[in-house]
């Protein structure tokens, strides 16, 4: 079953595979703070300036799990492959408010198992 999170979410990672800013700004608010373990709560400006640029580097990603833990939180694992050679699974805690990304705390993993 799909929610309001989860299709935002979905449609924000969307926008990062195609490197469509414009939507992606549609979909973040203002107040949104980025965390991973290169980033400590970073701000929208920071996140649009430094993340969101990397998808060139991505040569496939799929989102395995996108649910709705509770009202407004929605963990995503997905696993992606570099251009530059490596499949990686990374997990996501995303704060969704009002329609828009408010959060994202970003947990890196390592290759998937055989």
């Amino acid at each position: 079953m799909t929610t309001v999170g989860t299709d935002v979410v979905r449609r924000l990672f969307a926008a990062y595979l195609a490197q469509d800013e414009a939507a992606a700004r549609e979909l973040v608010g203002d107040d949104l703070r980025f965390t991973s373990p290169q980033d400590d709560h970073i701000d929208r400006s920071a996140y649009f300036e430094r993340c969101f640029p990397t998808a060139g580097r991505v040569a496939r990603q799929d989102l395995l799990q996108v649910v709705e833990a509770e009202p407004g939180l929605v963990l995503v694992r997905y696993e992606y492959e570099l251009r530059t050679g490596g499949v990686f699974q990374n997990m996501e805690a995303i704060t969704v408010r009002d329609g828009r990304v408010v959060e994202v705390q970003v947990y890196f993993g390592g290759p998937p198992r055989p």
